[in-house]
Formats: C-alpha cells, structure tokens, sequence
C-alpha cells in the first residue's frame, strides 16, 4: 500500500512539475513576443511607407530633374514595367518605343522585368492587330 501512494505521489509530482514548467514557458515566450510588438510594428510602419514612396516616386519620374523623356509621351503601366515611352507621340508621328522601369536607392529589377528586359534587347517584340469578332458587337 506504501508503494501504490508513493508512485501516486511521485506521479502527481511530475505531472504538478509538468504544468509549472509548462506555465512558465508560456508566460516567457508571451513576455519575449510582447517585448518584440513594437519592433515589428516600426518594421511593418518603415516597409509600407517605403513601398509607397517607391510607386509614388514611379508615377512622378517623368517630371523629375533628368528624366530623360517627353512626361507628356510617357503612358504609366505600373507592372510589370513602369513605363511606355512613344517618342514622336505629340507630333503624331512615333519613331520609337521605349520601355522603363523605374528604380530608387538601391533597388534591383525583379526575376520578371529581368525578363522582359531580355526578351527587348534580343527584339523579341512583335506588333498583334486584335479584332473582336463581329458577333460580340
């Protein structure tokens, strides 16, 4: 009978033993992720303020200092290119398409405008003449 109460009571100790150190991890890892809300919050604040001034900044490129197109030739895309530049647009008369992409600090082109950028230097640009069917009308 002595035995059976100390195996209950050894049994009751480690599950009591169990629980506290259960509770004790959760009111520590609460504690760390708490002490880390703000940081993370300033992080997510700093980012989202950062990707707006990048999308803003691409719309304004055109009428900032050295741009180097006619603003009022540029048509704004957004993705995946930033911009399409007909030169001759204003005259009627385009000569030429140019693609841009606009970057600040030290920001790099993403695997697919790398692509595009690709496909255009190896002229694999083609013009499609789309006609909607006479029935859809």
């Amino acid at each position: 009978m002595v035995e059976m109460a100390t195996i209950i009571v050894i049994i009751l100790s480690l599950l009591i033993g169990y629980l506290i150190g259960h509770y004790l991890t959760f009111v520590r890892r609460n504690k760390h992720w708490e002490a880390q809300i703000d940081f993370h919050r300033q992080d997510a604040i700093a980012r989202s303020r950062s990707v707006l001034a990048g999308h803003f900044s691409e719309q304004l490129a055109p009428y900032l200092p050295n741009f180097p197109f006619n603003p009022s030739e540029c048509k704004f895309i957004g993705k995946p290119v930033d911009f399409i530049v007909f030169h001759g647009l204003d005259e009627k008369n385009v000569t030429g398409v140019s693609f841009v992409e606009v970057k600040s600090g030290k920001a790099k082109l993403s695997g697919t405008e790398k692509s595009i950028k690709e496909a255009i230097e190896k002229k694999n640009v083609q013009w499609v003449d789309y006609r909607v069917p006479d029935d859809i009308r």
